[in-house]
C-alpha cells in the first residue's frame, strides 16, 4: 500500500514542470493498473503496511478514486490549453488523490478521520480557484461548514471509543457494541452529511454547479462514497442501537429521494439535474445501508461504485457541451442530436445506467437495495415504486429534452467531439457496464 502513497508523493514536484499535464495523467493510468492488478481477491485485510491495509471495500474504492482522477485530467483539458493555472491544478489533484487513498486506506479510526476531514481543502480550492461563477466562494463555505461542523460530534466519538477501549483498529469494531444514544447519532452524523441524507443536502447541488467539472466529477464520483464507506465501517459496533433507530433515517431517506426526484424534473440547468439525482441516489444507498442486512451492505456498496462512474461522466458530457454552447441551460441546449450526432449515443448510454438500465452495476445494486428494504418493511414497497418510476422519469426528460427539439439559431452547424472526449466517456461506461460479469466481487465480501 505504501509502494502507490509514495509514487504519488513524489509525482508531486512533477506538477510544476513545464508541460509536464499529459506525463502526469499517463501516470496516474500506471498506477491504476499496478493497483487493479495488486488485488489478490480474498476477502481479509490485504497489503498491510505501517497504518495502512486494505480489504474489498477500501480496494474497490481506491480504485475508483484512482480512476476518476485520471479521467478527471482527460476532462479538463482546456484548463492546460489555456494555460489556467494548471500546474496548481494538477498539484491540487494529485493532493486530493493522496488524502483519498489514504482515507481508504486507513486502518485507523483517527487517521481515517483526519484524511476525511483533509480531503475538504483541495475540494474547497479546486472549486473556489477553478470555477465559473462568483456564487463559487459561497457552495465553498457550504461545503466547508456543513461536513466540519457535522463532523465535530464523530471526533468526540473517536476519542470516547480511544478512551474506553484503548483501540482505535477498524477491524475490531465488531468486538464492541455500543448501545448509547448520543455516541450513535455522534457517529454518524458526519457521515449522513456528506452521503448527503436529505434535509442535509443543500451544499451539494449548490458545490456540483459551482465547481468546474473536475470539482463535479470527484465531489459525484468519491466524497459521497466517503460517507458510505464511513457507515459500513462504524455500524459494526452500533448494530444494538441501530436496529432501534434506523428506521428514522430509512424513512427520511426514501421520502427525501421522492421529493428530490420530483425537484429534478424541473431542473432547467444540466448540471443542477444530475447533481439533485446524485442526493435521490445515495437516499436509496443510505436507506439500504441503514437495513443492517447482507444485501442492503453489498447493494450500497455496489451502488456506490457504479454511481460513481455514472454520475461522474454524465458531469463530463455536461461539460463537453458547456465548452461548445458557454451555457448549461436546457432552455438552450436543444437538439443537440443535430449539433452532435454522435455525442448522442454517449448521452443515451450513460442516462440509460442512471436509470438502473441493464447491462449496467447499478442495476445490480438496485436490485439488492430493493430487496433488502422491502424485505425490512414493505411499506417501503411504496416509496420505492415511486423513486424507481421517477428515477427514468428525469433520465429520460434529461435524455430527451436535450437531444431532441428545435436546435437553438445561435448554435452554428454542428461540431464533432475530439477523440480524447469519446476516449473519456468510453472509460466511465465501459467498466459501468463490464463490471457486472465480475460481480461476485462486490456482492459476495462479507
Amino acid at each position: 500500500m505504501l509502494k502507490i502513497f509514495f509514487i504519488m508523493l513524489f509525482m508531486m514536484p512533477m506538477c510544476f514542470l513545464k508541460n509536464m499535464y499529459w506525463m502526469v495523467q499517463i501516470l496516474l493510468f500506471l498506477i491504476t493498473f499496478i493497483f487493479m492488478f495488486m488485488n489478490s481477491f480474498n476477502f481479509y485485510l490485504m497489503y498491510i503496511s505501517y497504518f495502512m491495509g486494505c480489504d474489498m471495500i477500501s480496494y474497490g474504492l481506491i480504485l475508483l478514486s484512482l480512476w476518476i482522477c485520471s479521467l478527471m485530467l482527460l476532462a479538463s483539458e482546456s484548463i492546460f490549453r489555456f494555460n489556467y493555472y494548471y500546474n496548481f491544478f494538477l498539484f491540487f489533484v494529485l493532493l486530493l488523490l493522496l488524502m483519498l487513498y489514504c482515507t481508504f486506506s486507513s486502518m485507523n479510526l483517527f487517521m481515517f478521520y483526519l484524511f476525511f476531514e483533509s480531503s475538504l481543502i483541495p475540494t474547497l480550492f479546486l472549486i473556489i480557484g477553478w470555477g465559473y461563477q462568483p456564487e463559487r466562494i459561497q457552495a465553498g463555505i457550504y461545503l466547508l461548514f456543513y461536513t466540519l461542523l457535522a463532523s465535530f460530534p464523530l471526533l468526540m466519538g473517536i476519542l470516547f471509543m480511544y478512551m474506553n477501549n484503548n483501540i482505535l483498529f477498524m477491524y475490531m469494531f465488531n468486538m464492541f457494541n455500543y448501545n448509547y444514544m448520543l455516541m450513535y447519532i455522534c457517529m454518524i452524523s458526519a457521515f449522513l452529511v456528506k452521503m448527503p441524507m436529505f434535509l442535509l443536502h443543500l451544499w451539494l447541488p449548490k458545490a456540483h454547479v459551482e465547481s468546474p467539472v473536475a470539482g463535479s466529477m470527484i465531489l459525484a464520483g468519491i466524497m459521497l462514497k466517503l460517507g458510505g464507506y464511513g457507515l459500513l465501517r462504524i455500524f459494526l459496533m452500533m448494530m444494538m442501537i441501530g436496529v432501534y433507530m434506523n428506521y428514522i433515517w430509512v424513512g427520511i431517506s426514501l421520502i427525501g429521494g421522492l421529493l428530490i426526484s420530483l425537484i429534478c424534473l424541473r431542473q432547467s440547468d444540466l448540471k443542477s439535474l444530475i447533481a439533485y439525482s446524485s442526493v435521490a441516489h445515495m437516499g436509496i444507498v443510505l436507506s439500504g445501508l441503514m437495513t443492517l442486512s447482507y444485501w442492503g451492505f453489498c447493494g450500497s456498496y455496489m451502488l456506490m461504485i457504479s454511481h460513481g462512474l455514472c454520475s461522474s461522466g454524465l458531469f463530463c458530457l455536461v461539460n463537453i457541451i458547456y465548452e461548445r454552447l458557454g451555457s448549461r441551460s436546457l432552455l438552450i441546449s436543444k437538439g443537440l442530436l443535430n449539433f452532435m450526432p454522435s455525442m448522442a449515443l454517449w448521452w443515451f448510454l450513460l442516462s440509460s445506467s442512471n436509470m438502473a438500465a441493464p447491462p449496467s452495476l447499478n442495476l445490480l445494486g438496485e436490485i439488492s437495495l430493493l430487496n433488502s428494504l422491502i424485505s425490512w418493511s414493505w411499506i417501503s414497497m411504496l416509496m420505492l415504486i415511486f423513486i424507481s418510476f421517477f428515477s427514468a422519469a428525469y433520465s429520460l426528460f434529461l435524455y430527451s429534452y436535450s437531444q431532441h427539439g428545435k436546435i437553438y439559431s445561435g448554435i452554428y452547424s454542428y461540431s464533432m467531439g475530439y477523440i480524447r472526449e469519446y476516449l473519456l466517456l468510453m472509460l466511465h461506461w465501459f467498466p459501468l457496464n463490464f463490471l457486472i460479469l465480475k460481480s461476485e466481487v462486490c456482492m459476495l465480501w462479507l
